[in-house]
């Protein structure tokens, strides 16, 4: 419970610090506008061909007596059309623009807190958008497979009820993880160690996702959760790595 309630106040304190920061409030701003822009136009060309998507499944029935099963089924469609239109639109604005967006955040809150930016190397920028790219597409296509898997699930097996209550908190969890995996992707650090890290803090990205998924709420603090995340990762990552170290230094003194 400790840990849920402090990935929660990370979410909280990196919202109040991006809002009151000029350059960040201007990038959270941004990003918001990028996202909900490519979101409405993957909806709207889906939506487009709805009538032959359903004509693809089920022509329209000529019996009255099945007349209603139809149209249940349209409507049925139009959630699932709507909810791929919002994880294709989330996709593809993370891996085309929003995660450029995320890291630079993500470097000014470093910035801001430490003085400096601690990376791995130094790349020419467009071999770095590359790697950006090639970072955030796993990060962004597992969480989108696994949430597609539970909705099927939900729909098609007994487990309905069951996975009705699992699958919004699996969800936030990927949405904190998208955010505390910049500072270890931009060092470059191997997928399987940055997996490893989600793992080993479930607690925290359970808090830290929890009011990424309030309505309303979650389009403003998204906006923002790569400050809040960045500041965690620097304080409690760093941090102990630092202390380790000057322990250290301190015992061979």
């Amino acid at each position: 419970m400790k840990s849920i309630l402090q990935g929660i106040g990370y979410n909280i304190k990196g919202f109040k610090m991006g809002v009151r920061n000029g350059k960040l409030l201007m990038l959270g701003l941004v990003r918001l506008i990028m996202l909900v822009v490519i979101t409405v136009a993957a909806a709207a060309i889906i939506l487009v061909n709805y009538q032959e998507i359903l004509n693809l499944m089920w022509n329209k029935p000529e019996s009255v007596w099945i007349l209603w099963l139809w149209h249940l089924v349209s409507w049925l469609l139009v959630l699932v059309l709507m909810g791929v239109s919002a994880l294709v639109g989330f996709v593809l604005a993370q891996i085309l623009f929003a995660v450029v967006i995320m890291d630079v955040m993500s470097q000014i809150t470093e910035r801001i807190i430490t003085g400096q930016v601690h990376a791995t190397g130094n790349m020419p920028w467009h071999l770095y958008f590359l790697n950006l790219l090639r970072q955030e597409i796993p990060r962004a296509l597992l969480p989108v497979a696994i949430s597609l898997l539970l909705l099927v699930l939900g729909w098609f097996t007994p487990l309905g009820p069951v996975l009705t209550i699992i699958t919004p908190p699996v969800v936030g969890l990927f949405l904190a993880w998208d955010n505390t995996d910049l500072v270890p992707a931009r060092r470059l650090e191997p997928f399987a160690r940055r997996f490893a890290f989600l793992r080993s803090r479930l607690g925290f990205h359970l808090g830290f996702g929890l009011p990424l998924l309030i309505p309303i709420v979650n389009i403003a603090l998204l906006s923002w959760a790569p400050v809040g995340a960045t500041l965690y990762y620097l304080e409690h990552i760093d941090g102990k790595t630092v202390a380790a170290s000057n322990a250290g230094a301190s015992m061979t003194g």
